[in-house]
């Protein structure tokens, strides 16, 4: 039996379509269950989640490692998928997935890595790091011990790994407005990170050494712009959320008398 586990927090305009997206009835096998790890939502991403036939746990407290650990805990299933509210199951994909869960005669991998194709503006990206974007999703529960990290969160798991061919489905950003207000939100914990893990003092060289890595790795190595002028504006985006990451941390060893 397989567990999905979706995260979810005010969704309730992407959540139908992620929750119709792991449906295996169309399919010869069953899901088994979906487990919706609901992080505080005011709105009606419960009721939806309900509707559909899934499980609602709610779990406020702590960030996605926590949310992450806390769906291991409450899956019944021998196999376990996370995926996020944006996020969305091809029928490919599942079909890959149902292939290796039902086939007993040998388990070679206990995880497995899944692409990713990104949604941009309503665009697929296929530069500017957005393809393949591997994310290890598809765990053994049983080799699966503990999620790990603040930030960029890391499963920690017995066994060998395993990379899937068919992609997850992303809807990562609709609007500038979104993206910022995320940048906002994830830059202060990032700032936090590197201040406890005693980054150097921040000064004019440190700020400008980072831009320019960041903006030679998406526009030279990365090629953002072969998206066209979506491409450029995510690049600038991305540049300008690294700078927002570095001025927080600035702000904090300033505030704690370390400049």
């Amino acid at each position: 039996m397989l567990s999905v586990i979706i995260i979810a927090k005010n969704e309730e305009k992407k959540l139908p379509d992620c929750l119709r997206s792991v449906k295996w009835a169309d399919l010869p096998a069953q899901a088994g269950e979906i487990i919706v790890i609901d992080t505080g939502s005011t709105d009606k991403t419960p009721s939806i989640a309900k509707k559909a036939g899934a499980r609602v746990v709610k779990f406020t407290k702590g960030t996605f490692s926590d949310w992450r650990n806390k769906g291991l805990r409450e899956a019944k299933g021998e196999w376990i998928l996370y995926i996020d509210s944006d996020e969305r199951v091809s029928k490919k994909l599942k079909k890959e997935i149902l292939s290796i869960i039902n086939d007993r005669s040998s388990t070679i991998n206990s995880a497995y890595v899944i692409p990713r194709r990104n949604i941009i503006f309503g665009k697929e990206f296929k530069h500017g790091g957005q393809y393949p974007d591997y994310v290890k999703r598809l765990f053994l529960r049983s080799k699966l011990k503990i999620w790990e990290g603040d930030l960029h969160e890391e499963p920690v798991f017995e066994g060998e790994l395993g990379y899937l061919i068919n992609s997850l489905i992303h809807i990562k950003h609709d609007n500038l407005h979104d993206m910022i207000e995320k940048t906002n939100r994830w830059s202060e914990t990032e700032a936090n990170l590197m201040f406890d893990a005693n980054h150097p003092k921040m000064n004019v060289i440190r700020f400008c050494t980072a831009i320019f890595r960041e903006f030679s790795l998406r526009f030279i190595k990365q090629k953002a712009f072969l998206d066209g002028y979506e491409g450029v504006i995510y690049g600038i985006y991305q540049v300008y959320s690294r700078f927002i990451s570095y001025a927080k941390l600035w702000e904090i060893q300033l505030k704690n008398n370390k400049i």
